[in-house]
């Protein structure tokens, strides 16, 4: 079985991503650490004394992109509405029922998220 390991190029790529959504860690319950020539490992649902409760390793930019875009829009999308009827519908049934200005704050904050990491997923 031959081993994997992320490229010196993909890790600086992967950095750079892992950064711009470093608000993303302080918003969920979520982190991206630096596993050396493994890749990124994206940590997820921490609970005390059993760890992370998910773990995913990316050796890839434009994927590391799209799991913690994916994230920080279901938090965006489902923290407003827990505990309402409209949580039981699936995230882009909600995000249509979402103001317009918000459903644009939404999209702008990925065009933002693209911006930071244009040169790294492309």
């Amino acid at each position: 079985m031959a081993e994997k390991y992320i490229t010196q190029e993909q890790r600086e790529r992967c950095r750079k991503v892992a950064d711009a959504f470093a608000e993303l860690y302080e918003l969920a319950d979520v982190m991206v650490a630096d596993a050396g020539r493994f890749g990124f490992v994206r940590l997820q649902w921490f609970s005390e004394g059993e760890g992370f409760d998910s773990a995913a390793v990316y050796s890839d930019s434009a994927e590391l992109f799209e799991e913690l875009w994916r994230i920080w829009y279901e938090h965006e999308v489902l923290t407003p509405v827990l505990g309402t009827p409209l949580s039981e519908l699936d995230y882009d049934e909600i995000f249509k029922a979402l103001p317009k200005d918000r459903q644009e704050e939404i999209q702008g904050k990925k065009d933002y998220f693209l911006a930071l990491c244009r040169e790294s997923i492309t």
